[in-house]
């Protein structure tokens, strides 16, 4: 199998960007991009640093992120399972790229941009839910914004399919991976109730 080895040869393969592709980026919250994106109650977070990449899925009960002014965004960093992928990688190379969806919608929103990690009470304190406020909040500089193209949920159907029917639990997957030393029936049985008290 040959594999590309420089961009001239990927861009022989693909014409020219169409005008709108280029056109859409914008660098600062303009009215309808801020209305998509403080709609959007989940994002995926993709961060790099020296051990490699990650990807982390970030949910709210309202907008997933709090607009600071019209080029910062902020993110609580809700309680999840104290791995800290994402964060570590924050701390050492803040370059990250946020992909905000809505239910229903096959638009996906990018932001790329700059991020740094605070624990500032102040802006902590802004996130408050039942008592409780994330450990840090993770500052968002905005480098730009667009859309992506619809294509990739429209032919997945990503909103008009459930195929969740007969996959392995998660109690099932940390089994295998534990070589039944953790996980199984036990862990899926007491996971409602572990994730309803540790939401916030």
């Amino acid at each position: 199998m040959e594999y590309l080895e420089d961009i001239a040869s990927l861009e022989a393969l693909y014409g020219q960007p169409g005008a709108a592709s280029l056109r859409k980026v914008v660098h600062r919250l303009t009215p309808l991009y801020r209305k998509w994106i403080m709609t959007s109650r989940f994002c995926l977070l993709s961060t790099v640093g020296p051990n490699g990449t990650d990807g982390s899925p970030r949910g709210d009960d309202g907008p997933v992120v709090t607009e600071l002014d019209e080029k910062t965004l902020a993110m609580p960093d809700w309680r999840g399972n104290n791995r800290l992928d994402s964060l570590r990688n924050i701390v050492e190379d803040g370059r990250v790229s946020l992909m905000f969806m809505v239910p229903g919608s096959n638009t996906v929103v990018r932001v790329n941009g700059q991020a740094r990690l605070t624990a500032d009470a102040g802006l902590r304190a802004r996130f408050e839910r039942k008592g409780r406020q994330p450990a840090t909040v993770i500052v968002i500089k905005i480098a730009e914004i667009y859309t992506q193209c619809a294509r990739a949920p429209m032919r997945a159907e990503i909103w008009l399919r459930d195929d969740s029917a007969d996959l392995p639990t998660v109690g099932e997957m940390l089994a295998e991976a534990s070589d039944g030393e953790e996980g199984g029936a036990e862990y899926d049985a007491a996971w409602r109730a572990r994730a309803a008290k540790t939401m916030w």
